[in-house]
């Protein structure tokens, strides 16, 4: 009896510093397609760039403040053609980006580029000073200037750069 008591206290300690010492891997999301680099971003790779913000209200009017990093900064990371690059062809250019429930939306590249546009497209990860909410992050982008905000995409998974051939 005292063997198999002794046994019990063993695996449930063997149990506990295995689940002390397994980490939960962090939520990221991928940039892919016609960039130099693929890369696969989470929260702490976001917090290295230099962050942006934009002030919305809501449906229903209420103002939020949305903290993250700009698109563009994202994409110019994976090496996708921004700036004075972005010419001849490479107008053709799209983003698909894709959320977990299958939602997807596209911007052309010069709706990002801060060379072509005054509008800055925030990839959000806290809102109001705390980080997203479950339904809504951990990533999501917020299109101030849009009259809806049906590009404002939730759960975001991917970032897809592609040709529009």
């Amino acid at each position: 009896m005292k063997r198999l008591v002794l046994l019990f206290i063993c695996i449930h300690f063997i149990a506990g510093v295995h689940a002390q010492t397994t980490t939960t891997p962090q939520p990221y999301f991928t940039v892919e397609g016609e960039v130099v680099r693929p890369l696969k971003w989470t929260k702490d790779d976001l917090l290295k760039l230099k962050p942006a913000e934009a002030k919305v209200k809501d449906r229903e009017g209420k103002e939020h403040t949305y903290k993250g990093v700009r698109l563009a900064d994202v994409l110019d990371s994976a090496g996708v053609t921004l700036g004075g690059n972005l010419r001849g062809e490479n107008l053709t250019k799209y983003l698909l980006v894709q959320a977990a429930d299958g939602y997807e939306v596209i911007f052309s590249l010069p709706e990002i580029d801060p060379e072509f546009t005054n509008q800055i497209i925030v990839l959000a990860y806290e809102v109001d000073g705390a980080s997203l909410r479950k339904v809504e992050g951990p990533f999501r982008l917020v299109v101030p200037h849009d009259k809806k905000q049906a590009r404002w995409v939730r759960e975001i998974r991917s970032i897809k750069v592609l040709f529009s051939k």
